[in-house]
């Protein structure tokens, strides 16, 4: 699509920020908040749905913010229009992280917004998901590897593979020791049961209206840390595709760029057939993140380790907020 020359209205920029909204989030919080002003929109950090526990410094809230972000570029460029993004408010420690401009020009951050309309992401946006059941036996080509390093580079950040067994089976024993730790932690537990919600909440992990009161009484009672740390070395073990998300620095800023990579990175993979999800355990216990990095012998620090695959079977996307419940 070639540029649009006339600024968008407002209700336009209202129909590209639906599409900002399908961005991932930790426990599907969808802690994004937008305020659309003539000719551009802030992007703030909705801290009421912060995860004290499992994100206390707010660094996965940021960084769900900049997918949120990305998918709003990715939006933008399917429309033509092109924008300017400010990313210098992530760096007051406010509320507000980014300021889009609708305007003619250049882009002001990396992989612009004419590779982004070039690239088939808009797509992806709507039926990309969380895919946290096995994948397939089947190996990713070099091809697609090489496209998704890419797609990190370009925003950025830095995705590197683990190839060797060794390396791959010393992370997913980090991925067991995190959900230990973090299932002894009874404020942990709290925390995950009450984000379970009935699919009409619109938010949260969702679990069956009529079971979710057992459900969450049962995270909040029980530490399942060893059951769950079994499944989920399984998962990381057996994943066609193990990878680190990392960024050269580790601030607000950093993290709202590595939001941006982790979508365009999962919006890449998704035009080759893959899906994805989280484990990121040992980056979200304090404890075991120095030891993650260690693992990749690199610089950069881990903000995301991801899975990925060709998925077994379909699965439901996460619900999705009400537009005018993100938008003041």
């Amino acid at each position: 699509m070639g540029l649009n020359e006339t600024p968008p209205t407002k209700d336009q920029i209202r129909s590209l920020l639906r599409y900002a909204t399908l961005a991932p989030s930790s426990h599907n919080t969808q802690p994004w908040r937008f305020e659309i002003t003539e000719g551009a929109v802030s992007l703030f950090a909705d801290r009421t749905r912060a995860l004290p526990a499992n994100d206390p410094d707010d660094r996965e809230l940021t960084i769900s913010c900049g997918c949120a972000l990305m998918n709003l570029r990715v939006a933008a460029a399917r429309e033509g229009f092109e924008v300017s993004v400010d990313l210098s408010p992530a760096q007051d420690g406010g509320d507000r992280l980014a300021v889009v401009s609708f305007q003619q020009g250049e882009a002001s951050v990396p992989g612009g917004e004419e590779s982004l309309s070039k690239m088939g992401l808009f797509l992806s946006m709507e039926t990309r998901m969380t895919y946290r059941k096995r994948f397939e036996p089947r190996e990713v080509s070099k091809v697609t590897l090489d496209a998704l390093v890419a797609a990190a580079s370009e925003s950025g950040c830095e995705l590197q593979l683990l190839e060797p067994e060794t390396q791959r089976h010393q992370a997913a024993e980090l991925v067991a020791e995190g959900d230990a730790i973090q299932w002894a932690d009874p404020a942990w537990r709290r925390e995950l049961a009450n984000w379970m919600h009935p699919r009409s909440q619109g938010d949260g992990l969702t679990v069956p209206g009529v079971v979710a009161p057992v459900a969450r009484a049962v995270v909040r009672m029980f530490n399942m840390g060893k059951s769950v740390g079994a499944k989920d070395h399984q998962l990381a073990d057996e994943s066609p595709v193990l990878a680190v998300l990392g960024t050269e620095g580790d601030s607000g800023a950093d993290w709202l760029t590595a939001g941006q990579g982790l979508q365009k990175v999962l919006l890449v993979a998704h035009t080759h057939g893959l899906q994805a999800s989280y484990l990121n355990q040992p980056i979200q216990v304090a404890s075991l993140r120095p030891k993650l990095q260690k693992l990749l012998k690199q610089d950069a620090f881990p903000q995301i380790l991801l899975r990925l695959g060709f998925p077994e079977q379909d699965t439901n996307a996460a619900p999705r907020r009400p537009l005018d419940d993100v938008i003041g």
